[in-house]
């Protein structure tokens, strides 16, 4: 998949592996980033992975810091 995929609400669900329905509810109650096109919801991938990083526990800061640099590189 490439970084800047956008991504349907079930690809993101197995992505995360959480079910539809919760990426629907959330989406709607706009706790996950996300664009609604007509009747479908879209996300893009980067920003979604964005998102689960700042949701990681506060301690792992640490953690987090070294694989984004380790990505940069």
């Amino acid at each position: 998949m490439i970084k800047d995929d956008i991504m349907t609400l079930e690809e993101v669900a197995a992505y995360l592996r959480l079910k539809p329905q919760t990426i629907y509810t959330w989406a709607q109650e706009k706790k996950i980033p996300a664009a609604k096109l007509g009747k479908e919801w879209r996300f893009k991938k980067s920003i979604i992975d964005e998102w689960y990083l700042h949701h990681i526990d506060e301690k792992f800061n640490n953690i987090v810091e070294k694989a984004k640099k380790a990505e940069k590189e």
